[in-house]
């Protein structure tokens, strides 16, 4: 919500609260200065009336009524302290608990100073809601994408948003317009859940897959949420979709590297020539759709022999790479031992100033020359 029109509410509230009377639109664009400020008796009326749906959206009991029998056509309003207040907060003992984990649980987050505040807010109401945890473990939440804040933010305010999205296996990302629905976690990674409207259907999205700034749109949600959205589950099958095994790969990989390769290998041999090691080891490993970035990750340390679709998605990654962060990279595509005698994959050579120069493998990083 804007701070222009969350301090009009504000102003609005205290006004009505104030009174012990009704008090008329008359004397509350009289005394508030956004009203005041209405070019027209129209412009005033359609803010008015907003502001009061607002309110009553809110939970807040607005009445309407006359201060006077004889003029009953002289409607005002006002807040009644009884209705406006709220009962005191009597919270049993593991309820509190459960609060104060929740707040623990999000201190990492972006909700970090909500879940602060509420909790100082509970503690000098006199409610305990305890400090650590009995087993001395706790739950945490890590919202290291910037792309968060602003989700979270434009569901809350049901309005629609913009951003360039790179799906998995392609360089490029494209604009995506979406009206957000919901944000869940699965295994370490978060999902907007939401409507696209370019693809006229709901979709899911890795926030980490997001590139650049969210934008908000104006307007607000056009499409309803579906009453048995279930965003939990369409999380958990979009994420196994994207990253379910769909056969294998056999990589190349320098001896003493990706270790955490080696542990999916299911076959793993010292590359040999005239019986002697080379220094490189040959791998299979099980292959996922979302594989090509992570193999990028491991630097020129990994080379990709086989499937031929993986070996171009991962060099695309690279170039993409190379051109992103201003690298100088030759246009000429060569093949790894193609004069040795040593198996074929292609690399790109790329320059970093001020540094040595280095083959990228197809398996390279965004930092050339980098070991894993």
């Amino acid at each position: 919500m804007p701070a222009t029109k969350t301090e009009r509410l504000v102003n609005l509230v205290i006004c009505l609260l104030a009174s012990k009377q009704y008090v008329t639109k008359e004397r509350l664009r009289a005394t508030l200065e956004p009203y005041r400020e209405c070019p027209t008796d129209d412009a005033f009326e359609r803010m008015f009336e907003r502001d009061k749906d607002e309110l009553r959206e809110m939970g807040i009991p607005l009445e309407t009524g006359t201060n006077s029998a004889l003029f009953e056509d002289e409607i005002g309003y006002r807040i009644p302290k009884d209705s406006y207040n709220l009962p005191e907060i009597r919270l049993e003992r593991d309820e509190a608990a459960v609060l104060g984990v929740a707040a623990r649980f999000w201190q990492q987050a972006v909700l970090a100073s909500d879940a602060s505040s509420a909790l100082l807010k509970l503690k000098s109401a006199g409610v305990e809601v305890g400090d650590v945890s009995q087993s001395g473990i706790e739950p945490r939440v890590r919202t290291e994408t910037v792309a968060f804040e602003p989700l979270l933010q434009a569901i809350c305010d049901r309005r629609p948003v913009a951003f360039h999205y790179r799906k998995s296996g392609e360089v490029d990302p494209a604009e995506r317009r979406v009206e957000p629905w919901a944000i869940d976690s699965w295994r370490g990674h978060w999902y907007l859940a939401g409507y696209d409207r370019g693809r006229g259907a709901d979709r899911m999205f890795r926030l980490d897959r997001i590139v650049g700034e969210v934008v908000l749109l104006p307007g607000h949600l056009l499409e309803p949420v579906p009453d048995d959205m279930d965003v939990h589950a369409k999380v958990a099958d979009f994420a196994w979709r994207q990253n379910r095994n769909v056969g294998t790969a056999t990589l190349r990989l320098r001896a003493d590297t990706g270790f955490l390769l080696r542990r999916r290998a299911t076959e793993c041999e010292p590359e040999l020539r005239d019986g002697e090691p080379t220094g490189w080891d040959v791998l299979t490993v099980p292959r996922n759709t979302g594989m090509a970035g992570w193999l990028a990750e491991f630097g020129p340390d990994v080379q990709v022999l086989e499937p031929p679709e993986l070996r171009a998605a991962v060099v695309a990654r690279l170039r993409a790479a190379v051109a992103g962060n201003g690298l100088a990279a030759s246009d000429e595509m060569t093949h790894h031992g193609a004069s040795d005698g040593g198996p074929q994959s292609a690399t790109v050579t790329a320059t970093v100033p001020g540094s040595r120069t280095a083959d990228i493998g197809p398996g390279a990083g965004q930092t050339t020359g980098a070991t894993r």
